[in-house]
């Protein structure tokens, strides 16, 4: 789709394109292009990338939208989620950013969550006229002799223009003056020529003022000094052995390391032919990068020179004799990578705590892994620890979900810390770790489970009312209140009266209470049914039987009757009644009412 300009603003083009990813509901959709000047405000619209992409406004905070930087550089956009504008983040310096390439291309990235989403934006920055041009050198020195014959050409330094295209530099002029003229006006390589021949008796020097002007609007310009020291004969410039030198540097490479040796001759003799080397319009950053020897013309690293900085680097070389004249040529070096950068991975989303009951294969985090360096250097192989129920599964580009493999137990295990390990294919190998926190949430998936299969409580006959029977004890491994268990009686009846009206149990400790004053007579025994509940949402219960014995007060007085009947064949019933009287939680009535039962009285 192409938006035409209107008058006074620049034009915005915008492409969008779509495209099904291998991946079932995980898109990477297509590019969104933009084109705007620099040096624009923070916060300046430059289009609707929701109303491009066909996203509802609406769903862009549910969706957790986001502008991400593409790879690692800096995130210059940003967009509002209330009107899915994209807007200027941070200033934009076409220069800064992309020096003289003709094209100034930054990459952003739209990520939507939930499900993952993710599109290409293409920031194409347009140049404005924000420098003017710049010699080296407020003065341009010449020594020309005075033989010199018409028509001799002398190579003028150029100025530099920061800008691009119509910005940049567009010609050059000189004051007019009766010996020098201007030949070849252009961007580059503008000459002075020799249109009288030079008298150095009747004028020793010239000084002429030079203008290179940029084609913006308004127009910029920037001015040196031709100083023209007139000169007995040195007719011949240095020439060098190559225009261009091509070298393939690897980048790390150690201080002191040789680059290149460039070599220029001079057919003159004697001081005319001494030649010296410097560099020429060499950036502040590169300044600190290399050195060159002014005689032997050799270069060498002096700095740590990074491929993920730059890939490419042009040097310009000015090899000039003793009396002044020079030439040029370029080396241009081509920057290896090494795999000198490790792996980074950030979490750009997790779900922590994750219920115990999720199905396996629930997505709960996303991760992204990034290496700055290039081809296999960059080439990236996540793995996760052993043991743990979880996995990655590669998503859209260099994203990994992080999903369950299991089911989840927190009674079992209620924090897992998961290590992810990212490792390159370089030679050797770098890899980084991250360490995952993640906690398991409770469900009320446990019952309260009793000690015992049944509990047995003894008491005498015409005992106080209030008095404890014995108690029972369930036990929960659930979370709080998922935990937390209460005791109650189930309905029920003993001899045609309410359970309720016998004993009673505390909701908290499980103690059993009798309510009233038992009769051995009336009855000797009766059960009891205690439910333990916990507070889950739903709630979770089971049952436990309680048998009540009821012990005659009347068995003490014949119990030294009974015992004198024994016959050697009951010892051993003998040896368990005496245990019953040393256990101190069983009542002396109720061993007395066991014993006939024991020795057939």
């Amino acid at each position: 789709v192409w938006i035409l300009p209107l008058p006074g603003l620049w034009s915005v083009r915008l492409v969008a394109s779509f495209g099904l990813f291998l991946l079932a509901l995980q898109i990477a959709c297509g590019d969104v292009s933009y084109s705007f000047p620099e040096e624009m405000k923070r916060g300046s619209v430059v289009g609707n990338i929701a109303k491009d992409l066909g996203i509802e406004v609406g769903k862009l905070g549910a969706r957790k939208a986001r502008i991400d930087a593409d790879g690692n550089s800096k995130r210059y956009c940003d967009i509002n989620l209330s009107t899915g504008d994209i807007i200027v983040a941070d200033r934009i310096d076409r220069e800064g950013l992309c020096g003289k390439k003709a094209s100034c291309v930054l990459k952003q990235e739209l990520v939507l969550e939930n499900p993952l989403e993710l599109h290409s934006i293409s920031v194409h920055v347009q140049d404005i006229n924000d420098n003017s041009p710049q010699f080296k050198k407020n003065t341009i020195k010449f020594e020309i002799g005075e033989s010199a014959p018409k028509g001799s050409r002398y190579r003028l330094d150029e100025a530099h223009d920061a800008d691009v295209g119509q910005n940049a530099i567009q010609g050059y002029s000189i004051e007019a003056n009766e010996n020098f003229r201007l030949n070849g006006g252009g961007r580059k390589h503008s000459e002075l020529v020799l249109v009288k021949e030079l008298d150095r008796e009747q004028e020793k020097e010239l000084k002429l003022v030079l203008t290179a002007v940029d084609g913006g609007s308004p127009q910029r310009s920037g001015t040196a000094t031709i100083h023209v020291t007139v000169l007995d004969a040195n007719d011949n410039a240095p020439v060098f052995s190559q225009a261009i030198y091509k070298v393939s540097l690897p980048e790390n490479s150690p201080v002191d390391t040789v680059v290149v040796t460039v070599s220029a001759t001079d057919a003159d003799e004697g001081p005319n032919g001494d030649i010296t080397y410097n560099f020429d319009h060499l950036s502040e950053d590169h300044v600190s990068l290399f050195s060159l020897d002014h005689k032997t013309g050799e270069i060498r690293v002096v700095g740590s020179v990074d491929y993920e900085t730059e890939t490419s680097i042009e040097l310009r070389v000015r090899a000039k004799d003793g009396p002044g004249l020079t030439s040029y040529s370029t080396v241009i070096l081509d920057i290896t990578d090494v795999n000198d950068n490790p792996p980074v991975i950030s979490l750009k989303s997790l779900t922590n705590p994750i219920p115990e009951n999720v199905s396996p294969g629930t997505e709960v985090g996303i991760i992204n892994v990034q290496d700055r360096d290039s081809e296999s250097n960059r080439q990236v192989r996540c793995t996760i620890q052993q043991g743990a129920p979880f996995n990655l599964v590669p998503s859209i580009k260099n994203y990994y979900s992080l999903v369950t493999t299991g089911q989840l137990d927190r009674e079992l295990v209620s924090d897992y810390n998961i290590t992810i390990t990212a490792t390159d294919e370089g030679s050797p190998p770098l890899s980084s770790s991250k360490t995952v926190q993640l906690s398991v949430a409770d469900i009320n998936d446990n019952p309260p489970v009793f000690e015992e299969q049944s509990y047995s409580a003894y008491v005498s006959e015409n005992n106080k009312p209030g008095s404890t029977l014995c108690s029972v004890t369930a036990r929960d491994p659930d979370w709080r209140q998922n935990g937390t268990v209460i005791y109650s009686l189930l309905p029920g009846e003993v001899n045609g009266a309410p359970v309720s009206s016998y004993v009673s149990v505390n909701g908290d400790t499980g103690v059993i209470h009798a309510v009233r004053s038992f009769d051995y007579e009336q009855f000797r025994s009766f059960k009891v049914q205690v439910m333990a509940r916990d507070n889950g949402s739903p709630p979770l219960s089971s049952n436990v039987t309680v048998s009540v014995f009821v012990a005659d007060q009347h068995q003490r007085a014949g119990c030294s009757q009974c015992l004198t009947k024994l016959v050697s064949g009951q010892i051993e019933q003998l040896i368990f009644v005496y245990s019953m009287f040393l256990r101190p939680e069983v009542p002396e009535n109720v061993v007395y009412t066991l014993i006939p039962y024991f020795f057939n009285f």
